[in-house]
C-alpha cells in the first residue's frame, strides 16, 4: 500500500518546502513538518541535516501501543529517545555488552550511541522526540512513505528490498537473531 495518491506529481508532497533546506531561522506550528508513515508510526521531521550542516536532525514519532521496533544498530548514528506522551520500553546493550531495559514514561530520556544494539517497544501509545546524527532523520522517509496529513491512516508496510535499501543507505544493520532476555 502506498500514499502516492496524496501527492501531486507536479509539486511533490504538500509538506515539501516546509523546512528551509539550509541553515536559517524558521518556526513550525504543531502538526507541521515533513510527515512519513512507516508501519503504524507517523514520523515527522522537524529539523534535518540540511538546516544544521548535517550535524543533527530532530524528529517526532507518534506510535500506537504494541509497536515493536526490531533490534538494530547504526554505524554512525547516535539516537535519543525523549518520551512526550505514553510509555516506551527501551532495550539496549551497555558498554560491557550486558543487556539492559528501561521503561520510559513522559519526561524520561534515553540515549544510544552509534554501534550499540538496541530496540524498543511501545507499551502505551506514545509521542517521542528524537535527536539523531544529521541525515538519519531521512531514514523514515526512505523506508516509509510520505504523507500529507497526520490523521488516521492504515499502516505502510515496506517490502524487504525497500527496507534493505534504506538500511544500507543510512548505515543501519537489522539484527533479527538478537534476543532480549532482560527484565527491569
Amino acid at each position: 500500500m502506498s500514499f502516492e495518491y496524496l501527492i501531486d506529481p507536479a509539486n511533490g508532497p504538500q509538506w515539501q518546502g516546509q523546512l528551509p533546506g539550509k541553515p536559517e531561522p524558521y518556526v513550525l506550528r504543531r502538526g507541521e513538518g515533513e510527515h512519513a508513515k512507516l508501519f503504524g508510526d507517523l514520523f515527522t521531521v522537524l529539523l534535518s541535516g540540511d538546516e544544521t550542516e548535517n550535524q543533527f536532525g530532530v524528529i517526532v514519532a507518534d506510535s500506537p501501543a504494541g509497536d515493536v521496533i526490531p533490534t538494530h544498530s547504526h554505524d554512525a548514528t547516535h539516537e535519543t529517545f525523549y518520551v512526550l506522551e505514553g510509555k516506551v520500553r527501551l532495550f539496549f546493550e551497555d558498554t560491557e555488552g550486558a543487556q539492559q531495559t528501561r521503561l520510559l514514561a513522559p519526561g524520561d530520556f534515553g540515549f544510544v550511541p552509534a554501534g550499540y544494539a538496541h530496540a524498543y517497544q511501545v507499551v502505551e501509545a506514545s509521542r517521542m522526540m528524537g535527536t539523531l546524527s544529521g541525515g538519519f532523520e531521512r531514514f523514515f522517509q526512505h523506508m516509509g512513505t510520505p504523507t500529507d496529513h497526520t490523521g488516521d491512516q492504515p499502516p505502510f508496510i515496506p517490502d524487504f528490498p525497500r527496507m534493505q535499501a534504506a538500511a544500507q543507505q543510512h548505515r543501519m544493520k537489522f539484527l533479527p537473531e538478537h534476543r532480549w532476555d532482560v527484565q527491569e
